[in-house]
């Protein structure tokens, strides 16, 4: 049931418009090798599709006081996540652990206790 309400909420933030098969930013302008990678990988732009959507979910779902932190645990997990240059498999196992991070924060705090 809760994956199913993921997965709803997930298709509720795409907006009209936007590719689902693009990465979560515009990959004519990648800079850095981890960027060209993700968007060269059809698996790994897939991941950060659905990163980027579930994040966005939660910043719109937590509670204003929430928001600076999960920006700050953003930011540190894409620094992370660069650190692993275009190394598949480190990038894989990056977007799954953030995934999962991201995943619980919605279990937890938005569907358990819900935002309203």
């Amino acid at each position: 049931m809760k994956k199913c309400l993921l997965t709803l909420f997930a298709l509720m933030m795409v907006t009209p418009g936007t590719s689902v098969f693009a990465a979560s930013f515009n990959c004519n302008q990648a800079q850095s090798i981890t960027e060209k990678q993700i968007c060269a990988v059809r698996s790994l732009n897939d991941a950060d599709v659905k990163l980027a959507t579930t994040y966005q979910l939660i910043l719109k779902a937590v509670p204003m006081g929430s928001r600076d932190a999960q920006k700050d645990r953003q930011w540190q997990w894409l620094k992370q996540r660069n650190r692993c240059g275009k190394t598949i498999q480190c990038l894989q196992a990056q977007y799954q652990n953030r995934q999962h991070e991201l995943d619980t924060v919605i279990e937890q705090r938005i569907l358990s206790q819900g935002p309203f």
